[in-house]
Order: structure tokens, then sequence, then C-alpha cells
């Protein structure tokens, strides 16, 4: 499981390294592999190797014959890029995936339970702020989430 936020440095190769915490662990699940993908909230999802294909089969069951689901596995299958990482724990980011979220040379990679999120520094902040003051709001007026509604905090 991943969780928490680090900051980390992109260099002009496009290499970040991945946070020493989590090196050893990526390493004895998938021997280094990772998948990296676009999501629709400008960011890049990064994950273990097994969990992206446990996720992608999920999603290539989910009705090929519906247009809309056939945009998500496109978006989604069709920019993925199978990446390793190397003997310092450094994933080479694919200029076209830091392109499309704005990731230059400060970026904040977030642990979102069995995968990572990696955000443009300035857009993670601006996110971050933005969805802080909606849920606060929305925790206010009672109008989480029904899903959210039990959980204890």
């Amino acid at each position: 499981m991943f969780r928490g936020s680090s900051p980390v440095t992109v260099d002009a190769k496009g290499r970040f390294a991945i946070p020493s915490a989590y090196r050893q662990p990526i390493r004895d699940a998938c021997g280094g592999r990772i998948v990296v993908t676009q999501h629709w909230d400008r960011c890049l999802l990064i994950y273990p190797q097994p969990q992206f294909q446990a996720f992608e089969s999920e999603l290539l069951s989910r009705g090929g014959l519906n247009p809309k689901v056939r945009d998500i596995q496109r978006f989604l299958l069709g920019n993925a890029r199978d990446l390793e990482m190397d003997k310092q724990g450094r994933l080479l980011l694919p200029s076209p995936l830091r392109g499309f979220a704005g990731i230059d040379s400060r970026a904040v990679l977030m642990g979102v339970g069995n995968l990572f999120e990696l955000w443009a520094e300035d857009d993670w902040q601006a996110r971050n702020d933005a969805s802080c003051d909606e849920l606060a709001a929305q925790a206010a007026a009672g109008a989480l989430p029904d899903a959210l509604q039990d959980l204890p905090l």
C-alpha cells in the first residue's frame, strides 16, 4: 500500500527517483517493473506492473461494445507505457506523458493505495487546495458521497 506525498525532482532527461521507502517493496512485488499512464485529471498514474495488469483486465471486461467504455480503454491503455526502475530507483518518464501532465522539474508523487499519482507541483497544490475547500463544504452540509457517510474518521 502506498500513501503520503513526496516532492520529487524530474531531471532534464525526464527521470525521477521513487522515494527510498517504496523502492524495495516495488522491487519485491514486481522486479521494478512499472506501468505509467495518463489520467483525465491531468496527472500520471503509476502502477506496479501486477497491479496494472489486474486493472487492465478489469477495464477490458467492462463492455467493449459501449463507445464510451472504448474511449476510456483507449485513453488509459493506449497511453500506458511499461517502464523499469533503474539501479538508483529512478523512472524515465516518456516525454509525451510528461507533456500531458505538465510535469517539468518539480512534481509531487502521491501514494493512493495500490498506485501512485504524479502531479506537476503547481497543479497538485491548486487541486489539493480546491479539494480541501470543496470537501469541507460538503461535510458541513452533510453532502458527502453515500459511500463515505458511515466511514468513521
